[in-house]
């Protein structure tokens, strides 16, 4: 990973001051880097020799990073990662262009891996992602949204970075196809995992842990899966103060805090999260035994108990 971030900040580098501002901006808050690491342990778990995997994994966090520049302005977020979103701090022209900037230099990074099986997965997956961003724009103040619905939200907008991290690797480990089914499953899953976790951690989670600020969904009218399963099971009180909340992206949160408490909507969400996860965990089971396999085994439970 230090070699990973070493790619990263060189290929930053522009002409353009405000871009290698913005840029170092968001990177150098941190982050997980998980995609990144994904793409990593499974090249690794398949018998990767190369170098190519560091120039990879850094394109993967450059699509991630321009995901969550453009992310911040369609929610006019203000914090992430603790500090104020770049949209805050210089604009949200600025953001919206450097995002642009950052998927333009990861495809560009990806024409030096010299792979079109690559550039068939990331091209798919970037073009998932940016649907799956409009269908969660159409479902922003709608009550009606289905967990089914939802769901494919997560999938396209979250779970498809990992998928695609994941099956990178593979393809670069130069894996039969069923092993990169196998890694691109374990990704869309340990991908889905991840986002229900978050969905538990805006109703329960520390601001200062998290890095954002908690109950944020609620406040942009974005129905997450707990305040769907409260409107599947709770009572019509219940049901009307989630609704109410989600149609007017404000309401009393200690209130709606209280009903998913209530209706055990963070547990029925954290069974949901589980199941990804133990799916994840299937899914590369035949991969062979080494310890970056045992660390994708290992990533499985950290997605689900972590607590940021």
């Amino acid at each position: 990973m230090e070699t990973v971030d070493t790619v990263i900040r060189s290929r930053l580098n522009s002409d353009v001051v405000l871009i290698r501002t913005i840029g170092e901006y968001i990177i150098s808050a941190g982050g997980k880097r998980m995609r990144p690491v994904l793409l990593l342990l499974v090249a690794q778990a398949l018998g990767y020799k190369g170098s190519h995997h560091h120039l990879m994994a850094a394109a993967v966090e450059f699509i991630h990073t321009a995901t969550l520049l453009h992310d911040d302005v369609v929610d006019e977020s203000d914090l992430r990662r603790g500090r104020g979103t770049a949209n805050a701090v210089f604009g949200n022209a600025a953001s919206v262009l450097v995002g642009d900037y950052l998927y333009s230099r990861a495809f560009e990074m990806m024409v030096d891996v010299d792979s079109m099986r690559i550039m068939q997965i990331m091209s798919g997956a970037t073009t998932v992602i940016a649907e799956g961003e409009v269908l969660q724009l159409l479902n922003i103040h709608d009550p009606d949204v289905s967990e089914a619905r939802y769901l494919q939200v997560v999938r396209f907008k979250t779970a498809k970075l990992f998928e695609a991290a994941a099956e990178a690797g593979a393809v670069l480990a130069g894996a039969s196809p069923a092993q990169q089914e196998a890694a691109a499953a374990y990704g869309r899953h340990i991908g889905t995992a991840f986002q229900l976790v978050d969905d538990v951690l805006d109703y329960n989670g520390d601001v200062g842990a998290l890095g954002k600020n908690v109950g944020d969904d609620l406040r942009e009218g974005k129905p997450t899966l707990p305040l769907i399963r409260v409107l599947e099971i709770g009572t019509p009180a219940q049901k009307q103060l989630v609704r109410d909340a989600i149609e007017k992206g404000e309401a009393d949160f200690d209130a709606v805090a209280r009903a998913i408490q209530e209706t055990g909507a963070l547990e029925h969400a954290s069974r949901c999260a589980v199941a990804e996860a133990t799916l994840a965990r299937q899914a590369i089971e035949t991969l062979p035994d080494s310890p970056a396999r045992q660390a994708l085994i290992d990533f499985c439970a950290f997605a689900i108990e972590r607590d940021r």
